[in-house]
């Protein structure tokens, strides 16, 4: 799973973890003059020998700097049983990336000798990362580089036992991938091990796929919100607190307005279906983005800019669809999939698109059993040496079929069009047209699909000569046009013709002078869930960023 642990990573570099200086990074001492500022910001201990500080599924634990002494990590070995990860002692520090949000922590800790340490709040903590720069950016660098050793070690992480082309297991794999979380996958279909792991949890073929925990708690096919609770990845929300601004989807535009509103002092909630990153984060590698000369996954721009939300105080819901937005009086409230409500005085849409189904049969049937939305490391996984197909003409099929060329046998490429040059940029297009391992079949579509548990063939059809073509197939990644996700405004807002959000004029039909707002005073759409907005990251990005300014003067219209 090594190209799976990198694509976790946040950082976006070689994750590689065995060399001096990446250890000492991810376990840096303080100077002595570091550590006396440190100290300002919390309460000096003296705590005896076996004292535990903080436990596995504590959600809020405080950040200890020793001074004396020394703290154990420790999480559990498969057998259950404690296992030492890490000592932390004089002037090293405990914590890793979910002392930025209310996340259940995924190991514990206690002191391995009398000890003296600073405690320090999450209040206070916050703080001191925001208040001694140079000391937060060694706190920042050494949390990532933990989360991502956690991840590629599977520290306090869990087993997904289930068939490796399984719709479900697919889909609770994705989400832990992408969410950042440790695991291990156990492929029944193909790993030995998993007969003797039926027999230990007494654990039937037909309830799989299956989630068990370090402490050997299981969970059946539990969907995405159940999956999430359980690992303590959704945050509580509090029943009557009021956020400044409540931002609905974790894509690029929502992340960079999410950052953008907390940096600058507002009471931010960002509330998320699936994972950060939206649509974007399905991206292999996005190469025109600005600052990134050698290219970034969609995933690990999404995890940078999570960090940076969180360090400015925005919280994320994660695994909590909107259903509807109750606009008829403010603040507005959104009501979530589990019956709670959030409460903001503004809204910033951000909830994107999503790519159109095709109309073939038995497409639903193989959707998620052979039918991606999606081409990362964990999709690539599944079409080693094979044939794949990738239906669609934009940026997004581009990557796809460039980065699958790397590992698929051969890579089909389909659009209905007579060409890329319209919808593509020609970077791809060069390199789409330079590789021997991908074939682009123009004015062409699928008109067939077939297989048994799993699709096994594909056939499609000339739009200009009506041939056809059968192909043994077993992985095909859909990319093609945009659905908006807006089906939860139940009429609040006033849209186009295709659903997207219309901006730029008021309620009685009035140009106004912010190019986000909607038809309701203090709810804007940003990204692409906009009408007539640029369908690019860097457009969805900057239009987050820009939107706060509006945000502020709504909110305070008196101020400036």
């Amino acid at each position: 799973m090594q190209d799976e642990m990198r694509d976790t990573s946040y950082i976006g570099a070689n994750p590689e973890s065995g060399s001096d200086t990446r250890g000492a990074q991810r376990f840096p001492r303080l100077t002595d003059e570091m550590a006396e500022r440190v100290a300002a910001y919390g309460e000096a201990e003296q705590v005896p020998a076996g004292t535990i500080l903080f436990e596995r599924g504590q959600r809020g634990a405080d950040f200890f700097l020793v001074l004396d002494g020394g703290i154990e990590i420790i999480d559990l070995d498969d057998d259950g049983h404690p296992r030492k990860i890490t000592t932390h002692t004089r002037h090293q520090f405990t914590g890793e990336l979910d002392h930025f949000n209310q996340r259940m922590i995924l190991v514990s800790g206690l002191t391995m000798v009398e000890s003296r340490l600073i405690r320090i709040t999450r209040e206070n903590f916050r703080r001191l990362v925001s208040g001694e720069p140079d000391i937060g950016e060694i706190i920042m660098r050494a949390f990532i580089l933990r989360r991502v050793n956690i991840i590629q070690q599977g520290i306090g992480g869990v087993v997904l036992i289930g068939p490796g082309h399984g719709a479900d297991t697919l889909r609770l794999q994705r989400f832990l991938v992408r969410n950042g979380y440790p695991h291990r996958l156990i492929d029944t279909d193909l790993d030995p091990k998993a007969a003797g792991l039926l027999d230990t949890f007494e654990v039937q073929p037909h309830l799989f796929p299956v989630v068990v925990s370090p402490d050997h708690q299981m969970l059946m096919n539990p969907s995405t919100a159940e999956l999430a609770d359980s690992l303590g990845l959704t945050e509580s929300l509090e029943p009557g607190h009021v956020h400044d601004v409540a931002v609905v989807g974790a894509g690029p535009a929502g992340l960079a307005a999410a950052v953008y509103a907390a940096s600058e002092g507002l009471d931010t909630i960002v509330i998320e279906g699936l994972a950060p990153g939206g649509q974007a984060g399905t991206s292999s590698k996005i190469e025109n983005y600005l600052g990134f000369p050698t290219g970034i996954s969609g995933q690990a721009l999404a995890g940078r800019a999570q960090i940076q939300a969180q360090k400015f105080g925005a919280r994320l819901a994660i695994s909590r669809n909107v259903m509807s937005l109750h606009c008829a009086s403010q603040p507005y409230q959104l009501e979530l999939d589990d019956g709670q409500r959030v409460t903001a005085r503004a809204v910033v849409i951000a909830t994107g698109a999503r790519y159109r189904k095709l109309d073939v049969p038995n497409y639903e049937r193989y959707e998620g059993q052979g039918i991606h939305y999606a081409a990362t490391p964990m999709e690539g996984k599944l079409c080693a040496g094979e044939e794949v197909v990738v239906v669609g003409g934009g940026n997004s099929a581009g990557q796809a079929a460039v980065f699958l060329s790397r590992i698929a046998a051969h890579v089909h490429m389909l659009v209905r069009g007579t060409g890329l040059a319209a919808t593509m940029s020609d970077y791809l297009i060069r390199r789409i047209q330079q590789s021997p391992r991908i074939t682009l079949h123009t004015e062409t579509q699928i008109v067939g699909l077939e297989g048994g548990d799993r699709l096994q063939h594909v056939t499609w059809s000339g739009r200009r000569d009506g041939s056809c073509e059968t192909r043994a197939v077993a992985n095909v990644f859909v990319m093609v046009g945009a659905e908006p996700n807006t089906d939860w405004l139940h009429g609040c807002l006033a849209l186009d013709a295709k659903g997207f959000v219309i901006t730029g004029i008021d309620g009685e039909g009035m140009p106004t002078s912010v190019p986000f707002a909607t038809s309701k005073p203090g709810i804007f759409a940003v990204g692409d869930v906009r009408s007539g907005s640029v369908k690019r990251v860097a457009s969805g990005v900057g239009e987050g960023s820009v939107v706060i300014q509006a945000v502020h003067s709504f909110l305070n219209p008196d101020a400036g």
